[in-house]
């Protein structure tokens, strides 16, 4: 009486499984991949492998295991792995496995403990307003009475 018919029976799909959602992307670098190069992405990336190169992206998730060197630039990024370069994000998550060597820019921060970070903090809004000298902050003193002695 109440007698469906086999596609009735199964539950609708909106979309295949392996299709990304609409107008989102992401893209992944396993452990086993190494890049020598700029990559630049309008999607999410995440790395598990090995980049030599500046990364711009809208997403950075990094793996623990994963080594940059090169210059970040992201939207949001969550770091774990090493990172040798300048870091500039929006929202930054510094976890407690990440190692980084260089200078971080940021609007919002979170750092675990346990954390290495060998470099400068500073907030993107400041870090923008704030002249250059010679290279480095007007702010940093020793920079600028190093400028100011080899010109003088």
């Amino acid at each position: 009486m109440f007698r469906k018919t086999p596609q009735e029976a199964a539950p609708a799909r909106s979309r295949p499984a392996a299709e990304p959602m609409a107008g989102s992307t992401f893209s992944i670098l396993g452990p086993d991949v190494s890049i020598k190069g700029d990559i630049s992405a309008t999607a999410d990336l995440h790395i598990d492998g090995r980049v030599e190169g500046d990364i711009t992206c809208a997403a950075l998730d990094q793996g623990a295991a994963s080594e940059i060197t090169g210059a970040v630039r992201a939207d949001n990024a969550r770091l774990a792995g090493k990172v040798r370069g300048s870091i500039n994000a929006s929202t930054l998550v510094i976890l407690k496995s990440a190692h980084i060597e260089g200078d971080v820019h940021y609007d919002t921060l979170t750092i675990e403990p346990g954390a290495f970070v060998d470099g400068r903090f500073a907030q993107r809004a400041s870090a923008e307003i704030t002249p250059l000298v010679a290279g480095k902050h007007a702010n940093d003193t020793s920079a600028l009475l190093l400028t100011q002695a080899s010109e003088g």
